[in-house]
């Protein structure tokens, strides 16, 4: 049974109650309200109620946090996995850069995305979550010490292939699966947010639930080598990382009562189940709009400059600075809690004040300049981490609520997947691109002698890499501001109506 007919059908009288108490209560609080003040915007929906829509917000942002949490889950023990499981640089990089296989490779994120608009949102959203609990399951499973000889899997994995450990391609799989279905999931909140916050808060929406997932990186990288130290060993983060995704499913489970309900306000349940498939006439309209290729492609030479480099960041600092694993995995979170702290700020900026294109600009010149100081300087690892914490705040912000300007709604989803699935083929190639080089520029170095600190990692060549992908991105970000004077889309006027 689905989870529409789940809370539809099962004759949840509690349910019903509390939402009819619900709508009396929004009509009694703005009555009053209106005497006290007769500019107050009127409640129609849920949508029009702040403490509705900001709750839905965060029911659905849990969900992000648990999908970020467990992507970094092995980024600041790195070392430790390497060792205990036995894999290269490349292999490594390859296990990372196969969350994006079926999302690139098979266009899964863009199918996903036309699936999005003609499924709906909560089936969509149970289907690809379903394959990201297998997916975490699956790469937990593949790193623990009861994966071995005998356990279930071991001996079909071990069965082909043979230049590759059971480990590996089990970790592989799952991780195959957990990006299959996080991805599509990302496109499904983003059309969350613009379902119900276009017209209102929309960048700020997106701000605070990509901050949510910047939290969930900070937290893998504080947590997973304190949670090597207990007595669960190693394996413990992985699967906490599993449990919270357990959490995450409970989270968009309560999302969907909101929705429901909403839907049938604005009596849309039904037209959410029978919305029109895929249009390629639409479709060409959408690849053929100038201000959506190079916002595409600024997402993906953006994004490639900075998720690969997370599962090498604390590796780098290690080897180049000789910072302690434990202290650079600290260090790193200066990213992703600089994120938590600017998106929202950004975000609001581009509600009220406007400027996206710019800030797009703005962030793309301080991703070329912090990665230069990384892979040529000896400067403080602090400073540059803090300035791509504010880059990967400011682009993001602006990035994503300016495609609900540029597609119309009835099409986000596919315009969200067909983006990332270009993003994925960066995210799928650059991590073992990096590794490759590591490899190359480090002939003669092991991963051992490296963690018993007789040789270090020169990652010059490897961090050039993501400066060449800067720079690429911000020719497309100036691209797309001079676009938006031609097309007239107003990425740079204010979001807020």
């Amino acid at each position: 049974m689905s989870i529409d007919n789940t809370f539809l059908k099962t004759g949840s009288i509690c349910y019903e109650s509390k939402l009819a108490a619900l709508d009396y209560y929004l009509i009694f609080d703005f009555s009053n309200s209106n005497k006290k003040n007769k500019m107050t915007e009127p409640i129609r929906t849920l949508k029009d109620s702040p403490i509705i829509r900001w709750s839905a917000l965060i029911l659905i942002s849990i969900v992000m946090f648990s999908s970020y949490y467990f992507y970094d889950v092995y980024s600041s023990i790195k070392t430790i996995l390497q060792t205990e499981v036995g894999l290269s640089n490349v292999e490594y990089g390859t296990m990372y850069g196969a969350y994006s296989f079926t999302n690139s490779i098979l266009l899964m994120a863009f199918f996903g995305g036309v699936i999005l608009d003609r499924w709906g949102i909560r089936k969509t959203g149970s289907l690809f979550l379903g394959f990201m609990l297998i997916g975490t399951l699956g790469v937990t499973y593949g790193a623990s010490d009861i994966f071995k000889p005998g356990s279930f899997g071991y001996n079909f994995f071990g069965s082909f292939m043979d230049r590759y450990s059971p480990e590996l391609k089990m970790m592989i799989f799952g991780r195959i699966l957990f990006g299959l279905g996080a991805e599509t999931f990302y496109v499904t909140i983003n059309k969350v947010i613009a379902k119900w916050f276009k017209g209102k808060e929309l960048a700020l929406a997106f701000g605070i639930c990509l901050a949510f997932g910047r939290f969930g990186t900070a937290g893998a990288l504080m947590l997973s080598p304190k949670l090597v130290d207990i007595n669960f060993g190693w394996t413990a983060a992985g699967w906490f990382g599993f449990i919270l995704m357990l959490i995450a499913l409970m989270g968009f489970i309560f999302f969907t009562v909101f929705d429901i309900r909403y839907d049938r306000q604005i009596k849309e349940s039904s037209s959410e189940a029978t919305e029109k498939g895929l249009n390629f006439t639409e479709l060409l309209k959408l690849l053929t709009n100038k201000s959506f290729i190079y916002i595409t492609l600024l997402c993906l030479t953006f994004y490639s400059a900075v998720f690969p480099f997370m599962p090498y960041a604390a590796d780098l600092l290690y080897n180049k600075f000789g910072i302690p694993e434990n202290t650079s995995a600290m260090i790193v979170t200066i990213l992703p809690f600089g994120t938590v702290i600017f998106t929202p700020i950004f975000g609001w900026w581009c509600d009220f004040k406007g400027k996206s294109a710019s800030l797009m600009i703005l962030g793309s010149i301080l991703l070329i300049v912090v990665h230069l100081t990384l892979s040529l300087t000896n400067i403080s690892p602090y400073i540059p981490m803090f300035l791509l914490g504010v880059a990967f705040s400011l682009v993001p912000a602006a990035m994503w609520p300016a495609v609900a300007k540029i597609v119309h709604e009835s099409r986000l989803g596919t315009a969200y997947g067909t983006m990332y699935t270009i993003q994925n083929f960066g995210l799928m190639l650059v991590p073992v691109i990096m590794g490759v080089i590591l490899d190359k520029t480090n002939r003669g170095i092991s991963v051992k002698a490296v963690q018993a600190g007789e040789a270090a990692y020169d990652y010059k060549f490897t961090i050039l890499l993501l400066v060449i992908l800067g720079l690429i991105g911000l020719l497309f970000a100036i691209l797309l501001k001079r676009e938006d004077k031609v097309s007239g889309f107003g990425i740079e006027l204010p979001n807020k109506q």
